[in-house]
């Protein structure tokens, strides 16, 4: 397998995401489509106010009001109410941008289920109907950390899956033309932690701490080690967890937890536990 240490196509991949979410009004015009044209051209004076502002929004109630259907006016609205809390104004206003962009709007869409609702049938679905409408490469989650296929595998071992989303990691990680992101060794060792394939669960978590070093995968170092009674390895993994851990040296996203993640009083309790 490549090396998966080179960060840099990923991260340019995930500049030019983040770019994407402002319009090039210039495509409507390509397409012949005015109205679409002049709803871009409002919604741009959009990008100069806080996402929460009552300027922000407004401004893209007069691009919809200009072209209802206006996808990129409706997923940005929701932003504001995911993030706030009311789910059931974001619910309406990403299933029309949906409705009016199928393709650009159903991953998004489908990652929020899993990051914001932990609806794993929900994400799966979303991501599936995705991959259904793509010849290539479906994309990344809303902050690039994710591919959405390992999005996908994740939703399968959540919902007890967990041979399916080994055998989606595997299928995506042997792919040479896919960029292994900042936590996938990470998710891949603990799957394999967790069917008892112990081997297999270190190399990919020796190969996360070259690639992106965490107080997690230390953690879950420790756990093999101590599982195949390797007790002084057990002893240095999970006391550099810890370390890290108070380091802040650990996984953190915003809004929500990661799957994966190891909490303070887990490594305690494991460091007790051997000790008795």
């Amino acid at each position: 397998m490549r090396k998966s240490t080179n960060f840099i196509i990923l991260w340019i991949i995930i500049f030019v995401q983040n770019i994407s979410t402002a319009q090039n009004c210039n495509v409507f015009l390509y397409q012949k489509d005015t109205l679409q044209y002049e709803a871009c051209l409002i919604a741009e004076d959009a990008y100069q106010y806080y996402q929460y502002s009552r300027e922000y929004q407004e401004i893209l109630d007069k691009a919809i009001e200009k072209c209802p259907h206006f996808s990129f006016a409706y997923r940005n609205k929701s932003t504001a109410y995911l993030k706030s809390g009311d789910f059931i104004t974001w619910k309406y206003l990403i299933d029309k941008a949906v409705e009016y962009d199928f393709r650009e709007n159903i991953g998004y869409r489908g990652w929020c289920k899993f990051q914001f609702f932990r609806d794993y049938q929900g994400a799966i679905d979303d991501i599936e109907a995705l991959e259904a409408v793509s010849k290539g490469n479906i994309g990344y989650s809303a902050g690039g950390q994710y591919h959405l296929k390992v999005a996908k595998a994740l939703c399968y071992k959540q919902l007890g899956e967990i041979d399916k989303a080994i055998s989606i990691m595997e299928q995506y990680m042997i792919d040479s033309t896919n960029q292994i992101s900042v936590f996938d060794h990470l998710h891949l060792g603990v799957m394999y932690l967790e069917t008892g394939t112990y081997d297999k669960a270190i190399t990919q978590l020796n190969l996360q701490s070259k690639q992106n070093d965490l107080a997690e995968n230390q953690f879950y170092l420790a756990l093999c080690h101590q599982k195949m009674g390797n007790t002084d390895l057990f002893t240095t993994h999970i006391t550099k967890a810890k370390e890290m851990y108070l380091r802040n040296q650990k996984m953190i996203f915003h809004y929500t937890e990661p799957i994966d993640r190891v909490y303070l009083e887990e490594m305690d309790k494991a460091l007790s536990l051997a000790k008795e």
